[in-house]
Formats: structure tokens, sequence, C-alpha cells
């Protein structure tokens, strides 16, 4: 099990809702040096994070992609990967 921590998060749809989040992450695991990496996750209407043993459903390449356009916008999408030090 890992203890992750969010360093970048882009999301769509409005605050209230069901949003699908893009994430940059690192994964604190047990034994074992953290590891970085990107990730899908939902969080709830009340801001919290939905827990889905690893996975999210993406209703959509289009939001997919869109959520990978606004990481890049925001200007954290790939160039997240060289704060790496898995």
């Amino acid at each position: 099990m890992a203890n992750i921590e969010i360093l970048r998060e882009v999301c769509a749809g409005n605050e209230g809702d069901w949003r699908l989040c893009f994430q940059w992450a690192r994964y604190h695991y047990e034994d074992d040096d953290p590891q970085m990496g990107y990730r899908f996750i939902w969080r709830r209407p009340d801001g919290s994070l939905q827990a889905a043993r690893g996975q999210a459903r993406i209703p959509s390449a289009s939001e997919m992609f869109d959520l990978i356009g606004q990481a890049s916008a925001a200007g954290w999408f790939v160039t997240a990967e060289a704060t790496r030090n898995d």
C-alpha cells in the first residue's frame, strides 16, 4: 500500500459534482523509496478522493486528452518529470 502525495492536479467538471482529475504524485511505499508518477482519479462532490483500487474509469478519450491538455497548459505535464527521484 502507498501513501500518495499530490504535487500537481487538474480536474474536469464543476466543484460540487463528481470530477475526474489528472495528477502528478509521489508514491510513498512502506518498504521502498518514493516513486513519482501520473494518475487519473475521481473526486467526490465533497472534494474527497474516490479510492478505486488503483483504477479510475475514464469516460472518453476526449476527456482524457482534455485533462492532459490542461496539465500542459498549466506547465507541469512532462516537465514535472524533471523532479523525479525514482
